[in-house]
């Protein structure tokens, strides 16, 4: 029997100290070794506003990737629909599929409705029932919930929001928006008054359309009736992936892309031949996050000596303790059994491999040896 298939997500992440020319031309020779050695697709994620990552048009950087390297599936993790139009996605990556055929996954992520929704919450001024408390679930940690309510319903959310569309512009329905990039890559776009549109290039394309989720609300649903596979947001939301894929697989339809449901999960990793040398590396992965967690953006990833020089208050570990309690680190045995773990908790059909560390070549060798303890 093979061996659960298993990806790579990127961020791009630019290391302190460094540019994002660097952080570029690393996720390119990434893609290539991680090609070499038996990842099935390489995605690139969609982040703005963050000094630590480079990965804002994934578009652009999925045409590089596709370019260097010969076989392994590129694609996005995820575009951020809230901010485009579904005419401009289907153009960008028909655009890519007409180059690189058969080799382009489009990942969909809801982005713009989460802040209207946050608004509202907050603007409710009804109580929060308590969150659950953290349990063990087939083995899997499942950490206490962490809310995302006030940081996406801040100002500089709100600036940044602003900025990544046109003035007044609302963000559609999420399903009405994937409903038209589909109705756009089959070429059965009608309107209101069933006048046609075809997107060229796009029609046609021979894409794999993904939609990816951090909890059971429409993301997951919603592939679920589409009969789409679905990606699962474990090293994002951990707390949530045991309903996000149970939302999903209730919700799942067959149809003529899917018999069955198809999940993929993610999770953060850091691999080193040995558990001290893979704990130092993943070190400065709090101080990252308590940057993202704080409004701030993701900075720079530090190096492990400024992490190890940080003070930390009580509240700013408890704001990441989630993330880091997840992460999976250690020598190959050790992460492999922690994956394998995650894989059989979710039911996985494939797991999403994200790992950042201040040195490339660290980062190129966590990948390395992850693959020769998962398939060999």
């Amino acid at each position: 029997m093979s061996p659960t298939p298993l990806s790579v997500l990127d961020l791009s992440p630019v290391p302190a100290g460094g540019t994002v020319g660097d952080a570029l031309r690393n996720t390119i020779d990434l893609a290539r070794r991680a090609e070499q050695f038996g990842y099935r697709r390489y995605w690139l994620a969609e982040h703005h506003f963050a000094a630590g990552v480079a990965s804002a048009a994934p578009a652009v950087l999925i045409g590089q990737v596709a370019a260097a390297t010969r076989s392994i599936r590129v694609g996005s993790g995820a575009v951020q629909l809230g901010h485009q139009t579904p005419l401009a996605v289907v153009e960008q990556f028909g655009t890519l599929d007409a180059l690189f055929p058969g080799r382009i996954d489009l990942g969909l992520g809801r982005s713009g409705q989460r802040r209207a929704e946050a608004v509202r919450e907050l603007a409710t001024g009804t109580p929060a029932p308590p969150p659950p408390e953290a349990r063990v679930v087939d083995g899997l940690l499942i950490p206490a919930p962490f809310s995302f309510a006030s940081l996406i319903a801040s100002p500089r959310f709100a600036l940044y929001s602003n900025l990544l569309q046109q003035p007044g512009a609302e963000p559609p329905d999420f399903a009405e928006q994937v409903g038209d990039i589909l109705a756009l890559l089959r070429g059965e776009y009608r309107d209101e008054s069933e006048l046609d549109a075809h997107a060229v290039p796009g029609e046609g394309a021979d894409l794999q359309v993904w939609l990816l989720g951090s909890s059971a609300g429409q993301s997951a649903q919603l592939a679920g009736a589409l009969g789409l596979p679905f990606v699962a947001n474990y090293h994002v939301s951990p707390a949530t992936v045991l309903e996000a894929v149970r939302a999903y697989r209730a919700a799942f339809t067959p149809s003529a892309v899917l018999a069955e449901p198809y999940v993929v999960v993610s999770a953060d990793a850091v691999v080193a031949a040995s558990t001290g040398t893979a704990r130092e590396q993943a070190a400065p992965y709090g101080l990252w996050v308590r940057s993202i967690r704080r409004g701030e953006g993701a900075i720079p990833f530090p190096t492990p000596q400024q992490a190890a020089a940080h003070e930390w208050s009580v509240a700013d570990r408890e704001l990441v303790a989630d993330r880091i309690a997840t992460q999976f680190v250690g020598s190959p045995a050790t992460v492999a059994a922690g994956l394998r773990i995650l894989r059989d908790a979710t039911r996985a059909d494939e797991l999403l491999v994200t790992t950042i560390t201040h040195d490339h070549g660290a980062r190129v060798e966590s990948y390395e040896l992850l693959a020769k303890e998962w398939f060999e």
